[in-house]
Formats: structure tokens, sequence, C-alpha cells
């Protein structure tokens, strides 16, 4: 599949987004014309530029408001056409965007439009000039993309086509089926565009809130897949109007952009391969038997299945009494240290927590981890075959990152994470049981009856502002983690993002917050790792009995408001005695029709808590009516003087 990428996505000037895109191993750009009229260099400059870093320059746009015009303005627009026309040749592009009329429209007649688009066509064919014409989806007469094949089949001319956008027709919840249809030399240009579900007008939608593909909501892999058995085999280009995007890292951001398209190729395989039979596959030469064949080839990745749960966590902190003591009072063994590496190891049953020792602020520190203050630096998981998935994870380009073994120590694979959490891969076992234990001391792998199924539950992890899309497409595409819609949770700050991330069997859940900014470290601008806390929650079989035990041993418990407690006793009506339990631990309560969740938190602990939960039946959630009050408690104890 050709890649390509408009320059309208990127922060930067016009020559370093092409730099960036270069480097991130796109194939082409489409040049957006605001881009190139406050560019310095010429169109020559370009030209050689694009050629020297290996980049096609696929296509001009966008050429606004052309058609459904009396014939005065259409003269102005002609005039105008040749003059990008000839721009075009200088550029040595030869492909044009031309978008339906949305602001000067004033005749509404196809024949009228069809007439108009074809003297665009002939002028356009004196220049070698191809022109893609597209329904935008708030166009004033032409917004249904099949509206505007219709157009492209009445002029019927070689220099006219139809580019199809992913956003144009899904945000209008249009049926992608018909594309299948279309003439394949017809369809000059296709762009991609992710997006959340959103209630808004579609203007608005389109400009502020795309995203790439995987990190919203649309059936993209169903729309490539109708687009590639039509039989185009042209570029699939990102056209990505995002606020975020255009502030951000412009290297970064062309990765993320990349990383989206190489995980699309992936889904529009498989869509074809789960949908093989449901249409006539009407592209020329396509009817071999077998899997079929198309014009445009796909890429497909690694294969790699889900996560099997969590191997452990780790946290690191240059001091790690704090978290020493916390843990201890928890209920977790204190198992040693590594034999060569200055880090410990704390255990619960099958939850198991590494404390690094090393200073984060020292040169082998982990980026997040900043300061000496206490933050979750890493995270292993339990994979089939941890070569295969980092194999996977590269190709999505994911950093590696090494760990250090020496003779009879486990070889972890590992990659960073976008917000620079480490991930590990480690080879799981049936048992739960992980070999690198040993390397602590031998016969460390036996928990203790009381504790022995307890686990991580799950990890949440704060996202900086401008990386949570990434975040959700890397943990996506790497992982295979399926994510969920997002939630919104009020906090004294202001709304908190919530999206979790997970495997069909809950082994594994990844919550990702996007922290409110005014919550982010004004002495490192775009992390919310310090200011923001992260916690990691363990799940035991009797919360009530490891909460009496913890206080008992001292545990600092977050402490929940009075309040709290008569709300609850209103909404559940719960037994007396429960409810003294419940206010008398600190304990925190929900239920929903399919169970109960019970579930406590620490203190803080650097930029770390953590939280012990029971699950009861089969409760899902993660007692999302508590949070408010959770982030109310730790701003108060955050702030309090």
């Amino acid at each position: 599949m050709r890649t390509g990428i408009a320059t309208v996505c990127l922060s930067g000037t016009l020559k370093e987004k092409m730099q960036a895109c270069a480097i991130a191993g796109f194939d082409g750009i489409e040049i957006f014309e605001q881009d190139l009229v406050t560019s310095s260099l010429s169109p020559e400059d370009i030209r050689k530029m694009a050629a020297d870093l290996g980049l096609t320059l696929d296509l001009y746009q966008p050429f606004r408001d052309f058609d459904s015009v009396p014939e005065d303005l259409l003269a102005a627009n002609l005039r105008r056409a040749d003059a990008k026309f000839k721009l075009m040749s200088r550029l040595g592009m030869d492909t044009i965007l031309v978008c339906s009329n949305v602001a000067t429209a004033s005749i509404d007649d196809d024949s009228l439009r069809a007439e108009q688009l074809a003297r665009l066509a002939v002028l356009a064919g004196d220049h070698g000039v191809k022109v893609a014409y597209e329904a935008l989806a708030w166009g004033k007469y032409v917004n249904d993309y099949e509206h505007a094949h219709r157009l492209v089949d009445t002029v019927d001319h070689p220099n006219l086509g139809t580019c199809l956008d992913s956003f144009h027709i899904l945000s209008r919840d249009w049926d992608t089926a018909p594309i299948e249809g279309f003439s394949a030399d017809k369809i000059f240009f296709v762009q991609v565009a992710d997006a959340p579900k959103l209630s808004m007008d579609v203007l608005s939608w389109s400009r502020h809130y795309r995203v790439f593909p995987g990190e919203g909501q649309f059936e993209l892999a169903k729309f490539m897949g109708h687009v590639i058995r039509a039989g185009y085999a042209g570029p699939v280009s990102l056209e990505v109007f995002n606020d975020v995007f255009r502030q951000s890292d412009v290297e970064r951001t062309a990765v993320d952009a990349m990383r989206s398209l190489i995980w699309l190729e992936e889904q529009s395989a498989k869509w074809l391969d789960a949908n093989a039979e449901s249409t006539l596959n009407r592209a020329p030469g396509n009817r071999a038997p077998g899997r079929r064949r198309y014009p445009m080839e796909l890429a497909t990745l690694p294969q790699v299945a889900e996560p099997a749960g969590f191997n452990f966590a780790e946290v690191k902190a240059a001091d790690t009494a704090g978290l020493e003591k916390v843990l201890g009072q928890l209920g977790f063994e204190f198992n040693g240290r590594h034999r060569t590496k200055d880090v410990q190891l704390w255990t619960m049953g099958h939850a198991r927590v590494i404390i690094n020792e090393q200073d984060p602020a020292g040169p082998a520190a982990a980026p997040s981890a900043g300061g000496s203050a206490p933050a979750i630096a890493a995270l292993g998981f339990d994979v089939d075959s941890p070569v295969i998935a980092a194999a996977r994870a590269q190709q999505l380009k994911a950093p590696a990152v090494p760990r250090k073994s020496q003779a009879n120590e486990e070889v972890f694979q590992g990659f960073a994470a976008p917000d620079s959490t480490e991930i590990f891969l480690c080879q799981g076992s049936p048992d739960g049981t992980a070999a690198w234990i040993n390397e602590f001391g031998e016969g460390l792998e036996v928990p203790a009856a009381a504790a022995r199924n307890a686990v991580i539950d799950h990890v949440n992890l704060a996202q900086p502002w401008q990386h949570f899309d990434e975040a959700v497409l890397f943990y996506t595409s790497a992982l295979a983690l399926e994510p969920q819609p997002f939630a919104e949770v009020p906090s004294p700050s202001g709304l908190v993002r919530s999206q979790v991330m997970l495997t069909d069997d809950r082994a594994v859940r990844l919550v990702l917050n996007l922290a409110p900014v005014v919550q982010q470290d004004s002495a490192n601008p775009g992390t919310a790792r310090q200011t923001y806390q992260e916690h990691i929650a363990f799940a035991v079989e009797d919360l009530v009995g490891t909460a009496r035990a913890a206080r008992d041993r001292g545990l600092d418990f977050l402490q929940i408001p009075a309040n709290y407690y008569e709300d609850l006793d209103a909404r559940f009506d719960l037994d007396p005695a429960f409810l003294a339990t419940l206010r008398e631990l600190n304990l925190l309560y929900d239920r929903d029709a399919d169970g109960e969740f019970l579930h406590f938190y620490t203190a803080t602990v650097g930029s770390v808590f953590f939280e012990m939960v029971e699950r009861r039946g089969g409760y899902d959630g993660y007692g999302a009516p508590n949070a408010p009050v959770r982030h109310a408690v730790q701003y108060d104890h955050l702030h309090r003087t």
C-alpha cells in the first residue's frame, strides 16, 4: 500500500513537515495550499527537496468553491484554476483536489455542474493535470460521495475522477458498499481519517476532532475493503485536522501517523479475508481461486495473541523507603534484591512489584520518572511469543528498550510506550509463574495460601495531553488491547478523560487517563506524571480481611468523607453492619446488575498510590461513581497547607 499524508496534519514549516514525513517512512505527501503559500521555499525548491527525501508529491489541495456558480464567477474560477495548474507544473504534481462548493454555490442543477466540471477537466487536460472531485460532508448541493461520482461519470473525461475521503463518507453514515461498483480508473485519490463519535455539527467535528486511523470509532477497515475491491491501487493518504496534532512535535506526530496506516493496512487485509464472499469481486484479474488478489498489495504484521496477563509492574525511585513501607503494610512480601541489578522484588500471590532503586534523575533513568519521586516506570506482560510480539511492535515503530542481562538471566524483549513507560514482554506459563523469579533467589515462587490468588487487576497511567490518542493506537496495535468507549470523570481541577484498554478475558486492564492541563508539571511542559497520580490495583479474594490486616500494620488509607457513606446508604440501602465496616475501613463500594465491587486506596507516595479491589459476581467495572470522591480527596491532600 502506498502511504501518504497531508501536510495539514502536522505542525511546523513545510520543510520541517517534509523532513518528518521522510523520517517516518511515508511514500508521498499532499501539499496543503496554505503550507506552500507561507513557505520561503520556491516550488522548484520543494520539488527538489521531495526528490532528495524520496517523497512523491501526490496531491495539491484544496481548490474550493468551483461548481454550481453563475457564468461570471465560473470564468474567475477557471482563471484561478489555470494559475494553480501552472504552479503544479513547477512542483511536478499532476493531481489536484477540488471540493464541492460550500460558499458560492447558488444554482442547484446537476446538468450545470457537470458542464462546469467538464470545462475544468478540459483545462486540466491541457496542463496534464487530473482533477479529483470530492463531496464535502457539508457541501451545499453535493455532500454525498455517490452524487459526486455520478457527476464524474456524466462528464466522462479522462482528467476528471473522484476523491473518496473516509471522514466525509463515514461522518454522514453513508453506506460504503457502493464504492465497489466504481470504476477503478475513476477513483483518483483516497484520503483516510478516523474520529470519535460526537454529537455536533459536522464542519466543527471535521476541523477539530479528526484523528489517525485506530484512534477513533469509524469502521475504516470496512471502508478500505470496499475501496480495494473496486480495484484502487493509488495512495492511501491521511488528511487529519486536529488542534492537538498541529501543536505537537512534528516528527513524533509523523511516526504516530505512519503507525496508524500500518495498522490500517493490516486491519483492511483482515476485513477482506473475513468478508471474502460477501460481495462479488469486481476488480479485473482478481478471480483466482484461494485468497483473492487485488491491485493494491497489503502488507501484514507478525500475528500475536493478546497478552495473557500482567507479569509485573515496576516502580522507580531514588528513595524507596516509602514504597517499601506501603507494600509491606498491604501484605506484600519482600523477596530480596536481584543478584546483578539494583532492584527489589515484592510479591503477593501472583502480583509482583519491582522496585527499581536507580535514581530516576540519573542518565539511565526513564524520561517519564521525573526527578526522585516514585513513579511507574515499566510493565511486564505475559505473551505467547515475546520475540514475535516484539517484532510486531518494532514494525509499528515502537522504540526498542534494551535490558542488560548476564548469563542465566531471562532476556526480556522491551519497547517504550508513548508516555515513556517501558513495556516488557515475558514468556507466559500456564500456572502463572515466572522463570526470572529465581534471579532473586531460589524457591521464591510459593505464595502464601491467604494471598495465592492475588493478581494485578489493572494499572492506571497518566497520559500527556498531546499524546493521548497516540497511546490509544499504540496499545491497540502493538499489544492487541481493545479500547472501550472513553468516559469523563469530574475532579476539582476539571474533567479527566479516561479510556480503558483491555483483553477479551479481562486478564489485562489498562486505564489511560488524560489529566487536566492545570495539573501538569509547569517545570516539564507536556508531562503529567508528577502532578497527576497513577496507580496499580491488586485484586484479592477477601478485601475486608486484607484491609483489616493492612490497618493493623499501620497503613495510611485514603480517608473517605462521611458524606460519601450517607450517599452510599441512600443509593443502595446497605445492611447497617456492612455499611459500618465500609466506613470503619475507608472502603468504597459499587454495585450493578452483574455483581459488586469493593476497593480502597492508599495514600500517595511520590506520584504513585495503590488500590486493593475485590470483584464479586460478574462486576466488570472500576467503581466509576467513586472516582470523583477519590480525585477530590487526593486533591485536598495535595493542596493542604
